[in-house]
């Protein structure tokens, strides 16, 4: 697994090559634009240039963009819907301009409580974004099954990518969530828990569909449905829960991103370093 970190492009998209190296990235995850806001200039071939050209000088293996928060893909308000479908194509436009390898989103919720009808309303709006982008990955990611979110596991995530399946599985995936999937009750703090996950993922989702790791800690305890990232090592899952992680074969050909709160660039540093220490400790098993 490669191993990264999410990053700022605050400084511009290129400098953020330059801060992941510095901190020892192995792989990035960026915001295309501001995650906070549904519209915003732009992105400019002369930027999407820079960028490409700056990965290709570094020895960054992978990057990933990460959708706004305000998408809600299976909204009942018809204009909302429409909006984060259109939002969606936004993104993976940008993403393909600036040559990343994958862009992550989450699916939104489902008041419903019809897990079928939920699928069909965000399958629907996904389907639109990839019609009207012609070009990037796709990865839906796992939710901590708080409220109506939708996608808390892999039955949820699988009923929508069976849907699309049939004409878009080479632009489709799964990213998983390490402290959603703990907070939702999978016990990821064992090798167990990560066998569940990952097998329950291959049987609803597919064989090799996972493309990216968010392996953040959990600071509450499993099944509390509650998401607040840790520190690796720092939190419920644990050091032991993360080497269970590298060990786990499904898990191989992902990405390893972590999604970290504190100060730059202490919380990239330490977290990254963790994890690969952890990375070589799995190997020598």
């Amino acid at each position: 697994m490669l191993i990264g970190a999410h990053v700022s492009v605050a400084a511009g998209f290129p400098q953020s090559i330059d801060y992941a190296e510095t901190v020892g990235c192995e792989a990035i995850q960026v915001f295309a634009k501001s995650p906070q806001q549904w519209r915003a200039k732009p992105t400019s071939a002369e930027t999407g240039a820079a960028f490409r050209d700056r990965r290709e000088r570094s020895g960054i293996g992978f990057v990933c963009t990460h959708t706004a928060y305000l998408i809600n893909l299976g909204s009942e308000d018809d204009a909302l819907w429409e909006r984060s479908w259109r939002a969606l194509a936004d993104e993976l436009d940008r993403a393909a301009l600036m040559g990343a390898d994958a862009t992550v989103t989450h699916t939104g919720t489902n008041r419903s409580g019809d897990l079928e009808a939920g699928a069909r309303r965000i399958a629907d709006g996904v389907r639109l974004a990839l019609e009207t982008a012609p070009a990037g990955v796709l990865l839906l990611e796992n939710t901590a099954g708080a409220g109506s979110t939708f996608g808390t596991g892999p039955e949820e995530l699988g009923a929508v990518l069976g849907i699309l399946d049939v004409q878009w599985k080479e632009r489709l995936g799964v990213c998983l969530d390490s402290c959603h999937a703990h907070a939702a009750g999978w016990d990821l703090s064992t090798p167990v828990g990560w066998h569940a996950f990952t097998t329950g993922l291959e049987r609803c989702c597919g064989a090799d569909r996972i493309g990216v790791v968010h392996a953040n800690d959990s600071a509450y305890a499993a099944g509390q449905h509650r998401d607040r990232h840790a520190w690796v090592g720092a939190g419920t899952i644990g050091t032991a829960g993360f080497e269970s992680m590298f060990a786990d074969p499904r898990l191989s050909a992902a990405a390893a991103i972590v999604e970290m709160s504190g100060e730059v660039p202490e919380k990239d540093e330490i977290n990254v370093k963790v994890l690969k220490a952890l990375r070589a400790r799995s190997t020598q098993r």
